[in-house]
């Protein structure tokens, strides 16, 4: 296998790279306000289409993790690890129609602030220093990582001078504010998906010409279903099927995505409801739009959220059936690195197999994400920071200028730190279930924190606290205690201990009365538009003949 691009492949990019940058400096010369308005900055208040909004949501959550780690999934575990995406899309309707309205019609622009007016300040600056750790050390660090790590591959150039070029990149979008980033958004989720459509055709042609006859993307498919049939199901049972850990051994394929139980326990809604409903830099995108055109848009990620597995799994699952079939000694060997299965290389190494011309245009779809899902995180780290942060402890009397000025400060340091610890993540052996497991100790304790402080007006901040803290201490606990206990299970029995827990304190704290800085709550703001209703219909519908299909 030959590292590195053509010279067609860098033109393919470098328009690419053009387009993208001409139009986000237009952007930010032509829409919107001109002043240094931090709001515009943070929010690209009232400024996004639907369109715009979907987009976004879409480029911030498919980035690297999904194109490298997803698809190394795929490798590991089959079709399964799908439910992220699938479910994923179902979760995005939830939110629209009972998150968002709590959102805009209590004026929350971010979800600190959302804790500092339903419970305190205390919890509020807690969970902000909190998710600022979190969203570097752990979001922003593990894109770089995986983007640097699929960029190395393809190009040969060192992993370091690509997570460079891509932090860089990112930064120059970032720096534009929302506004700018919504908005380049649109052309990077349409070169992220044709891009990765067009890499997922080739795999199946590659499949069907290294193990088969050659004749086509039909045959592809055929060939995962005979000599893959282990990796077509949605459910697994314990013991069923052991897979590749990324580190020498083997692991219960139930582990990692635990059948049945990861929906009647929670863990699964758990995971996704926290991922899209709590999450600063999913959220964002729509808190700066009125109630229907954020519906319209969140809707429109639902339906891209439901085209991912054909992206980021498929591949994943022609590159399995290449190397068990020993079909490719490049493949094998790039998959295998010092006699370890590495599954995260399944992408990066089956990219280096497509013609020249169609490498660059994947190449420009991989970057395009990673680089939309930097910006977006990003973004958010900053917005948290300055008005959750700066603004309340270390200077109340900001200018807009300063603000703005401030707020692409942080986005520089968030990035330089994230750029530095981002090689220590080569010592973990699948990178996506590393994102999956360690946000899974926060994740629990936070939702229960947001659907009490919607819905229940007798929560109190101290509950908030205890659930909080218990999320973390809990998870370990049981992870020290019960290694074998799927984690994905895991969330969804501390997500129930933390809320009885939270509910309890409350009860007892509150006296059962309701407290004063509770939100108001109205029917009619749950009441969706007639289109709506039918979008969100699909979606399920999808869901369900998926399930049906493949369990």
């Amino acid at each position: 296998m030959t590292l590195g691009l053509e010279t067609l492949d860098y033109i393919i990019f470098l328009i690419y790279f053009i387009i993208v940058s001409s139009y986000g400096y237009w952007i930010y010369k032509n829409k919107g306000k001109q002043s240094a308005d931090s709001k515009d900055f943070f929010l690209a208040e009232g400024s996004l289409t639907w369109w715009a909004i979907g987009a976004s949501i879409i480029a911030s959550n498919i980035s690297a993790e999904q194109f490298i780690g997803m698809s190394g999934q795929a490798f590991q575990l089959g079709i399964a690890i799908s439910v992220y995406e699938l479910l994923g899309g179902v979760s995005l309707l939830i939110v629209a129609v009972y998150f968002l309205p709590m959102y805009l019609n209590n004026k929350i622009f971010t979800m600190p602030q959302f804790l500092a007016k339903r419970y305190n300040t205390r919890l509020s600056t807690i969970m902000a220093v909190f998710w600022l750790f979190l969203y570097i050390f752990v979001n922003l660090t593990s894109i770089i990582y995986l983007g640097g790590l699929s960029l190395e591959k393809m190009t040969g150039f060192s992993f370091m001078n690509c997570a460079i070029f891509l932090t860089i990149f990112a930064v120059i979008i970032t720096l534009g504010g929302m506004k700018v980033i919504g908005y380049t958004d649109v052309i990077q989720v349409v070169c992220l998906i044709f891009g990765g459509l067009a890499t997922t055709y080739l795999a199946l042609e590659l499949l069907s010409n290294k193990v088969g006859t050659g004749a086509g993307v039909f045959e592809g498919m055929n060939l995962i279903a005979q000599k893959a049939n282990g990796h077509l199901h949605m459910i697994f049972k314990p013991d069923e099927y052991q897979v590749h850990d990324g580190k020498g051994g083997f692991i219960d394929a139930y582990r990692q995505v635990p059948g049945i139980m990861m929906f009647i326990i929670g863990g699964q809604w758990v995971n996704n409801l926290n991922y899209f409903g709590c999450n600063q830099y999913i959220t964002q995108r729509a808190l700066g739009a009125d109630i229907s055109t954020a519906r319209k848009g969140v809707l429109f990620a639902a339906f891209m959220k439901m085209l991912m597995p054909i992206i980021v799994v498929l591949p994943g699952l022609a590159a399995y059936v290449i190397f068990q079939e020993n079909a490719d000694s490049s493949i094998v060997n790039g998959i295998t690195q010092n006699g370890i299965v590495k599954p995260d290389n399944a992408y990066p190494v089956l990219l280096n197999l497509l013609p020249i011309g169609l490498k660059g245009l994947a190449f420009a779809a991989l970057t395009a994400a990673i680089v939309a899902s930097l910006a977006g995180k990003a973004n958010s780290i900053s917005t948290i920071y300055v008005l959750d942060i700066h603004k309340k402890f270390f200077n109340k009397n900001l200018t807009e200028k300063q603000t703005v000025w401030t707020g692409r400060v942080v986005i520089i340091i968030a990035f330089i730190i994230a750029l530095i610890v981002s090689p220590l993540l080569a010592n973990f052996g699948q990178a996506f279930e590393y994102i999956q497991v360690y946000t899974g100790y926060v994740s629990p304790g936070i939702l229960s924190i947001f659907l009490l402080g919607f819905f229940w007006k007798k929560a109190t901040a101290n509950g908030a606290l205890s659930a909080a803290v218990l999320s973390i201490v809990l998870s370990a606990i049981i992870e020290s205690l019960y290694p074998e206990f799927p984690f994905m299970n895991r969330m969804g029995v501390v997500f129930w201990i933390c809320s009885l827990v939270h509910i309890t304190i409350s009860l007892i704290e509150g006296k059962g009365k309701n407290q004063p800085n509770a939100f108001e709550v109205k029917k009619e703001w749950f009441k969706v538009e007639t289109p709506f209703a039918i979008g969100a219909l699909l979606v399920i519908g999808i869901f369900v003949v998926i399930y049906t299909v493949f369990w």
